[in-house]
C-alpha cells in the first residue's frame, strides 16, 4: 500500500512562487512540501528520495533538452510533472514541453487556489493511471490464461509498502522501517548493518529525508580502501599546501553537510587511527582540517553502515568499543533477501513496472514458474542482483508477453524447484514421538538452510541455545549440502 502523505517537490528560485506554494501546500497534512531552488540539486534529490508530484519553474531550465523535468521523466516516471512560467510561449518553451512531457502548464503569477487544485488533480490522475495499469495487466492476464492455459501465469500484483525508495511487503522489513521512522525522529547516530546489495544507502537516505534535517544536505562517503589522509581530507577538509597536490582549501563533507547528514559506508574498513578522529567528532562535533590549527564545529548527524558484523569485530579487537557504542544510537539490521522471500514477488513486480514505464516495451507479467525459481534462488547480491535479473529478463522477453524462466540467467533458470512443504508428510504407522521428531528435523533443516547454516542465528530464530542446536544437528545427523 502507498503512503498517505504525498511528497511534492517544488523547484523554483522565485520567492513569490515559493510563498504561494507554501500557502497552498504546506499546511495540508496530506502533503510534504520540499523546496528546491536549484535545478542540479533537485535532480540529485529525486534520485535519492521518493516523490509524488513535481512543480518546475521553466526559468531554471538551463537546457530545453537536458533539463530537470526530462531527468524526472526517467527517474520518477510515476510522478506527474507540472511546468510553470511566464505566459508568453517561445521556441525554448515548446522544446522544453516536448522533452519533458508535463502533465500541466501554469502561468505566473500563480494563485493559492489554482496551485492547490492543480496538485489535487495531478495526484488523482496519477493514482487513476496506476490503477489502470494494474487492472489492464490483470485483465490481459486473465484473457491469456484462458487462451494459453499451459503457461500458468499469474499477475505481478502484491500489496506493498514503501519508505521513500525502499519497497517491501515482508513483516521483517515492516518492522525494520518502523524502527527506522522512529530513529528518524531523533538526533541520535544510526548504525545500519546488512549484506552488500540489501539497500543500506537507500535506508540511510529514507531516514534523512524523513527527519527534521530532510531539507538540509546529505553527503555520502565510502570508507572502503581509502587512506587515512584522503579520508581525513574528504570528511574534515584541508587547507592549501597541507600536502602535495593540495592547491586550494577544501571544506570537507562534515562542514558541507552542516545541519544535515553524512552517511559513512563501509565504516568497518577505517583504521584504528582514524577511528579516534571520528570518535572525537561524534563526541565534540569538532572539525580540524588537515594542515590547520583552527578547530571549527559542524552540526551533523552520522549514519554509518557496514556489511560486516561490528560487534564481532569489537570482540576480536578490530574495532574500537567506544566508537561502536557511539555509532549505534539506533541499530538497524537489514535482513538479506533470502530471509524475506515474501519481498521477492513485490520487488520483481516493482522493478518490472518501473522498467515498463521507462522503456517502450510492454511486459504483461511474470509467470508462476519464473517467480518460483526467483524464490528458490539465494541472491548473494540481494536486491541489487534481483533488479538486474528483472531488467535483463524484461529486455529478453518479447513485447506484450510474459517473463518466463528461460529469460533469467542460467544460475536461476536452471534451478530445480523442490516443494519443501509438509503436504506429503506421512503419518501412517508412526507414533506421536516419531512424527514430532520428523517435524522438528524438517523445521530445523529448513531454518539452517535459510540462514546458510549459521547456528547462532538459527538458535535465535528457533528460541533455543547454541548448544541445543548443535546437539539436535548431531541427533538427526543433519548434513550441510554444497548449495547451502
Amino acid at each position: 500500500m502507498h503512503s498517505d502523505v504525498h511528497t511534492i517537490v517544488f523547484v523554483s528560485s522565485d520567492e513569490a512562487a515559493i510563498r504561494t506554494a507554501s500557502k497552498a501546500l504546506q499546511g495540508d497534512g496530506n502533503y510534504r512540501l520540499v523546496i528546491q531552488r536549484d535545478e542540479a540539486q533537485a535532480a540529485i534529490w529525486i534520485r535519492s528520495a521518493s516523490c509524488s508530484l513535481i512543480f518546475f519553474d521553466e526559468a531554471l531550465a538551463e537546457s530545453s533538452e537536458s533539463n530537470f523535468l526530462a531527468i524526472a521523466r526517467v527517474q520518477c516516471p510515476e510522478a506527474p510533472r507540472v511546468l510553470f512560467g511566464e505566459a508568453v510561449e517561445d521556441g525554448n518553451t515548446k522544446d522544453l514541453v516536448r522533452s519533458s512531457a508535463p502533465f500541466l502548464q501554469l502561468s505566473k503569477p500563480m494563485r493559492v487556489s489554482q496551485l492547490s487544485i492543480a496538485a489535487k488533480r495531478a495526484l488523482e490522475m496519477a493514482e487513476l493511471s496506476r490503477r489502470h495499469r494494474l487492472l489492464s495487466r490483470e485483465l490481459r492476464l486473465s484473457i491469456d490464461d484462458d487462451l494459453f492455459g499451459e503457461h500458468n501465469e499469474e499477475a505481478i500484483k502484491a500489496p506493498w509498502s514503501r519508505f521513500e525508495k525502499l519497497i517491501y511487503a515482508s513483516p521483517k522489513m515492516e518492522e525494520l522501517c518502523s524502527s527506522a521512522r522512529q530513529a528518524a525522529a531523533t538526533e541520535l547516530p544510526i548504525l545500519i548493518e546488512g549484506e552488500t546489495g540489501t539497500g543500506k544507502e537507500l535506508l540511510a537516505r529514507a531516514v534523512h529525508y524523513s527527519s527534521s534535517r530532510g531539507n538540509s544536505p546529505m553527503h555520502v562517503q565510502n570508507c572502503g580502501r581509502v587512506s587515512d589522509d584522503d579520508l581525513h581530507s574528504e570528511l574534515f577538509g584541508h587547507v592549501c599546501g597541507a600536502f602535495n597536490g593540495a592547491i586550494s582549501d577544501r571544506l570537507g563533507l562534515f562542514r558541507a553537510a552542516d545541519g544535515g547528514t553524512v552517511f559513512l559506508d563501509e565504516i568497518s574498513e577505517v583504521s584504528e587511527k582514524f577511528q579516534v578522529s571520528l570518535l572525537r567528532f561524534l563526541q565534540e562535533g569538532e572539525v580540524k582540517p588537515l594542515g590547520s590549527d583552527n578547530v571549527q564545529r559542524a552540526d551533523v548527524r552520522i549514519i554509518a553502515a557496514s556489511n560486516r558484523d561490528l560487534e564481532e569485530m569489537v570482540a576480536r579487537g578490530e574495532f574500537r568499543k567506544d566508537l561502536f557504542y557511539r555509532l549505534k544510537g539506533f541499530e538497524l539490521d537489514i535482513p538479506p533477501l533470502r530471509e524475506r522471500v515474501e519481498d521477492i514477488p513485490t520487488l520483481a513486480a516493482y522493478f518490472l513496472e518501473r522498467n515498463s514505464d521507462i522503456s517502450a516495451k510492454r511486459i504483461i507479467g511474470i509467470s508462476r514458474d519464473a517467480l518460483k525459481k526467483l524464490a528458490c534462488y539465494e541472491f548473494p547480491g540481494n536486491v541489487r542482483e534481483l533488479e538486474m535479473e528483472v531488467a535483463r529478463a524484461a529486455a529478453l522477453a518479447s513485447n506484450n508477453s510474459y517473463i518466463l524462466p528461460k529469460h533469467f540467467s542460467d544460475s536461476i533458470a536452471n534451478i530445480e524447484v523442490v516443494d519443501k512443504s509438509l503436504a506429503n508428510f506421512s503419518r501412517e504407522g508412526k507414533t506421536l514421538k516419531e512424527m514430532t521428531e520428523e517435524l522438528e528435523r524438517h523445521a530445523l533443516l529448513e531454518v539452517l538452510e535459510k540462514l546458510r547454516w549459521n547456528q547462532s542465528k538459527a538458535a535465535q530464530v528457533l528460541g533455543v541455545s547454541r548448544v541445543g542446536i548443535a546437539n539436535k544437528i548431531r541427533r538427526y545427523d543433519l548434513k550441510r549440502t554444497e548449495a547451502s
